[in-house]
């Protein structure tokens, strides 16, 4: 049976998961504004959550409608099929927003959404309490111009939660966004990459789960594997499917270096729980100093900006720096993130091309230079 979904993602990569998506057999894709929509069965659900390298999560889309008035709310809750997912047992707290829409007291959204859909699975299981001892099935609902969406999430943890980082240095980078860091700048299984700030290792590690095709959710567990209205095997046979899918990448070199020298102990260990570790060399360097080992080279990397940890003099100089050491020659590309709209002019080269991303909450442009 062909369930919908809802990818919720960082602004600036829904093209990239759209793409990732139709690789793995989802079907009905569509991208909008800060999320994906497309539909599948229990394998594709199972699928997305083990290998997605973009999104943020996978949410059930159980139905959307028009609600103006809280017993508009209420009724169209309650129209949808909660049992299908929740069991007698199971617990279902819910979350959510609104935004431009009639309805905006989040608190109590919140709690007509909880009773209406105590009240559907009443109906249908005959039963008059909820213990909510079960499996946690997180209902959140999204307003937006007065189009309810109901959701179940079935991730639990944030998937650029992969597990490798237990620990990192100051303001690291989301690894779904290193790893679309990584797709933009077009890194293949048998590039030389550098990353010559590297930190704690991310945008290295997502670039070489990605030389490997080591799917980055393989080991860890989601919410939705609890849940009884999905087959246990489902996951297995997904798991089984995505490491048979690992391949070797003789071909790919990684290079970091930081000035650092315990954020890259910190990158190190990383890159061993990420099973990359034999692709990475480490060493402590400053940018100014940047001497790669290699006659071709990806370069991307996350400079420390005013927001994280520079400001915005001490940005312009290590700018002017990457400017110098990032030499326009062949067979070189740079992909650098930042906020500052003038980073071209520190750097000293406009840009042959930039994107915006979104680094959490904060604007960048990813500004990159192939020629």
């Amino acid at each position: 049976m062909s369930i919908n979904f809802v990818i919720p993602c960082l602004l600036g990569i829904e093209s990239l998961i759209a793409d990732e998506l139709r690789n793995m057999g989802a079907e009905d894709v569509a991208a909008e504004n800060g999320r994906v929509l497309f539909s599948g069965d229990e394998n594709i659900l199972a699928r997305v959550n083990i290998c997605s390298r973009y999104a943020e999560r996978v949410q059930i889309l159980v139905g959307s409608f028009e609600a103006k008035t809280f017993e508009e709310l209420f009724q169209g809750v309650k129209s949808l099929e909660w049992e299908r997912w929740i069991g007698k047992q199971d617990a279902f707290p819910v979350k959510g927003y609104s935004i431009n829409s009639a309805l905006f007291s989040t608190r109590d959204i919140q709690a007509i959404s909880k009773k209406a859909v105590a009240e559907r699975l009443k109906s249908k299981y005959g039963i008059e309490w909820f213990d909510e001892t079960g499996p946690v099935h997180q209902i959140q609902f999204s307003i937006n111009k007065n189009i309810v969406s109901m959701l179940i999430d079935t991730s639990g943890a944030g998937l650029h939660k992969r597990g490798y980082r237990l620990s990192a240095n100051g303001a690291p980078i989301k690894e779904t966004l290193a790893a679309a860091l990584c797709n933009i700048s077009r890194l293949k299984p048998y590039h030389k990459f550098y990353d010559p700030m590297c930190g704690s290792g991310t945008i290295l590690i997502e670039g070489a789960l990605a030389a490997r095709n080591i799917a980055p959710g393989v080991n860890r567990n989601f919410s939705a594997e609890r849940f009884d209205a999905i087959d246990r095997k489902v996951w297995k046979e997904e798991r089984e499917r995505a490491k048979s899918l690992v391949r070797e990448a003789h071909d790919f070199e990684a290079f970091g270096s930081d000035i650092d020298s315990q954020a890259l102990e910190i990158a190190k260990e990383n890159a061993e729980r990420a099973g990359v570790g034999d692709l990475i060399r480490f060493e402590t360097a400053d940018v100014k100093d940047f001497a790669p080992l290699t006659d071709r080279g990806t370069v991307i990397c996350n400079p420390p900006y005013g927001e994280r940890m520079l400001d915005i003099s001490a940005c312009e100089v290590l700018y002017k720096d990457m400017g110098v050491s990032f030499a326009a020659k062949h067979g070189w590309s740079y992909t650098v993130i930042s906020p500052d709209e003038e980073f071209e002019k520190a750097f000293g080269r406009k840009a042959d091309k930039r994107r915006k991303l979104y680094n959490g909450m904060i604007k960048c442009q990813a500004y990159m230079y192939f020629k």
